[in-house]
């Protein structure tokens, strides 16, 4: 009998065999058998239910659809934003065109620019040379109507990647579906609003995080009694892995942050079976085929029964977990870039194949800048290949039963839960983040990596082998013009002075309040945006209480 198991494999102690060490370090052996996994019973030779399950059913192993793509293929969503909102809107009217004629279901991601991420007008100082460089610059309620323009927000679901300042870009959002009289009950889309992971990977934070986690809260006690179809927070993996993790950090450290929200929720207290329908994930899905695969299987078991038994949700529809996957952003290389098609293509297809609700396929050039229209093109009809060509959509879960895919994923899920014990013992996240727990974690397996690369036992094609061909890129570039900067603070200039200064003043007064009284701040912020406060004005009204976080002294 043999099992997989997860080692801290080092160049310094030992070289490893990239034919049998998988990128996380799992030691796969060379065949797997019935012995090898809990597949089938001596008795009836059938799945196990308890372990394995029956697609649509709890632990959901198998997807939590009965049919899953039989029934509706998943959401092909693409990531647009750069420049100005009148750009972007631009570029998500093109994807929307361009997927006319799919019988999936299309939504529209919106990347913002650093400023923006950072809860930063395009006219602070700290913003210059950045605004619109690498997504799309809002600073206003005014944006926010131009960026989704004749969009019709009640056909098409809106994803919105912003984390920091999340409340102030959603309140926007919904003052301008006011403005435009939607209906907030009709809206659907996803705010992806994980501080967490912040604070473990990408550090676009601002406030310190105890205060962060109480505004995600406010955003999903907020969803759900006024805006039910959204998913007020995406809990995410894939900045984790972008930043150096296993697949097994990812899977666990995603996890237990989707915990803590529910913990969270629940002191604050909301009926667990009120908001954990509306809670969604984000996973990153990278070069290692089955582990990517059989990550999102162990996911859904472990957050289903955490769900049911450490939370007790007595809803099935709280026991779910719905998942959108991107490929992995890190993965890409400089040196031949039409390379990257093919490695966003099996990415994708492992995304579909451990069964995700949406995807978004990267495009060929974005380690070189901003995607150009082709190169999403391309992304776009990746996904619509796989769909409509492939027959991955045939039936359920193809992979279930396979006695390495099973193997797998038990170990897992088993390795994954050791994990979230321990972020347990030492007191939840918000304590491994002040302990450094999180990041020394990732640095750790970011190091081994690349050690393994530097050292060759990681191959990349076109980076360390296989490099005839790197000296030619024939990649188009897209360029962002200083223009777009000029123009953006020339209009936000204008807008601050068409406003009644007083009303603003008093709507930032009202923010502070808010954020001192420790009470929902949602409805100040969509007023304020009514009254046209600024972004930058928002956040800064709500750091004016709760500080700006610089990091502890392990950092």
């Amino acid at each position: 009998m043999s099992t997989l198991q997860e080692q801290a494999v080092s160049t310094e102690s030992k070289k490893i065999d990239p034919q049998t060490v998988t990128i996380s370090g799992y030691v796969v052996d060379e065949c797997y058998g019935p012995d090898d996994a809990v597949t089938t019973d001596s008795k009836d030779v059938k799945l196990p239910q308890e372990r394995i399950g029956e697609p649509g059913q709890f632990p959901y192993t198998r997807g939590i659809h009965k049919n899953m793509y039989r029934g509706r293929l998943w959401t092909m969503r693409q990531f647009a934003g750069f420049g100005s909102a009148d750009d972007t809107n631009q570029r998500f009217k093109y994807l929307l065109e361009n997927a006319k004629g799919t019988s999936a279901n299309t939504g529209l991601s919106t990347a913002f620019d650093l400023p923006t991420l950072m809860g930063r007008d395009s006219d602070d100082a700290l913003s210059s040379g950045e605004v619109g460089r690498c997504g799309v610059a809002i600073d206003t309620i005014e944006d926010m109507h131009r960026l989704y323009a004749d969009i019709p927000l009640e056909e098409v679901t809106v994803s919105q990647t912003i984390n920091g300042p999340a409340a102030v870009i959603w309140a926007m959002y919904l003052a301008m579906a006011k403005q435009r009289s939607f209906d907030w009950a009709k809206l659907g889309g996803t705010l992806q609003n994980d501080i967490l992971k912040e604070f473990h990977s990408q550090n676009e934070f601002i406030y310190p995080p105890e205060a962060s986690v109480k505004l995600v809260i406010d955003t999903i006690e907020f969803q759900t009694k006024q805006v039910p179809r959204w998913n007020s927070v995406s809990i995410s993996g894939y900045h984790i892995r972008e930043a150096g993790s296993t697949a097994t950090q990812e899977l666990a450290f995603t996890l237990r942050d989707g915990m803590e929200y529910v913990e969270a929720s629940i002191e604050r207290g909301l009926d667990v079976d009120t908001f954990a329908p509306r809670l969604s994930f984000f996973f990153n899905s990278h070069n290692e085929f089955f582990e990517e695969i059989c990550k999102l299987r162990a996911a859904r078991r472990i957050w289903s029964n955490a769900m049911r038994d450490r939370f007790g949700a007595k809803s099935e529809r709280s026991w779910l977990m719905r998942t959108h996957v991107q490929t992995a952003g890190c993965s890409l290389t400089e040196q031949q870039p039409i390379n990257n098609i093919v490695r966003v293509a099996f990415q994708a297809m492992a995304g579909v194949l451990g069964g995700c609700q949406s995807l978004h396929t990267d495009s060929m050039d974005e380690t070189l800048g901003l995607p150009t229209e082709t190169a999403v093109r391309v992304a776009l009809r990746t996904q619509q290949i796989l769909a409509h060509e492939t027959g991955v959509h045939r039936t359920v879960d193809p992979l279930g039963g396979s006695w390495y895919v099973e193997a797998l994923t038990d170990q897992m899920e088993k390795d994954a839960n050791a994990i979230i014990k321990e972020i347990d013992d030492m007191g939840g996240v918000v304590q491994g983040i002040h302990k450094g727990y999180f990041r020394s974690s990732i640095a750790e397996a970011s190091y081994r990596f690349g050690q393994e690369m530097e050292a060759g036992d990681r191959i990349i094609v076109g980076v360390n082998a296989y490099e005839e061909g790197n000296e030619e890129h024939h990649v188009s570039i897209l360029q962002i013009p200083h223009t777009v900067e000029t123009n953006q603070c020339d209009e936000l200039a204008k807008f601050k002075k068409s406003r009644d200064a007083d009303e603003a003043k008093r709507s930032l007064d009202e923010i502070r309040k808010a954020s001192r009284d420790d009470v929902n701040v949602m409805p100040a912020l969509i007023e304020a945006s009514l009254n046209k406060c600024t972004l930058g004005e928002m956040v800064q009204a709500m750091a004016d209480v709760y500080g700006r976080y610089t990091g502890g002294p392990e950092w």
